[in-house]
């Protein structure tokens, strides 16, 4: 990350510089590819104000904090910052599950999830018959209720070819 550090009416300092700096380091986190960031530190009268602008991914996230000390206004804009490269991370996160109507499982962002209803017919068979029953099929379970215990059951396929059962417990 590149990052320039400019002094406006104050004395330019290398432990600030450095503190700017190190205290940027954390939004890595975040925002994995931060390209650059710009830190303004100014001095008017007795406000101490620090502006940082950070641009990663093609986003830009700025903050500005007013205290009175400059370190302190570093720590603050940071903080807000940090705060908003939490939510664009949380919102990166959350529309990777979403999947649009037609792209089934391609894991495209936006649109409402696509749940696909069917009704089956629930046979009641031994579990050799639906081991059977799911090599034949092109499926991936079969639901079905067991001859013996009269339990739903659900068989399915793992991907290391075995079969898995899960049966449904009384309640």
């Amino acid at each position: 990350m590149q990052v320039s550090v400019t002094f406006r009416h104050v004395n330019p300092s290398l432990a600030l510089r450095q503190y700017a700096e190190q205290k940027l380091a954390r939004l890595g986190k975040y925002l994995p590819r931060v390209s650059s960031a710009h830190v303004v530190l100014s001095v008017e009268k007795r406000e101490h104000k620090a502006e940082i602008s950070v641009h990663a991914r093609g986003r830009d996230l700025t903050a500005a904090e007013v205290t009175d000390d400059l370190y302190a206004a570093v720590d603050l804009a940071l903080d807000k910052l940090e705060r908003q490269a939490k939510k664009l991370a949380g919102r990166r996160k959350d529309h990777k599950h979403v999947v649009r109507a037609g792209d089934h499982g391609s894991g495209v962002p936006g649109g409402e999830p696509v749940v696909l209803a069917e009704r089956v017919a629930v046979k009641p068979m031994s579990v050799d018959e639906a081991v059977e029953q799911l090599r034949k099929a092109k499926v991936e379970f079969l639901l079905f209720r067991d001859a013996d215990s009269e339990n739903l059951c659900v068989l399915y396929r793992k991907r290391n070819g075995r079969f898995g059962l899960l049966e449904a417990a009384e309640s």
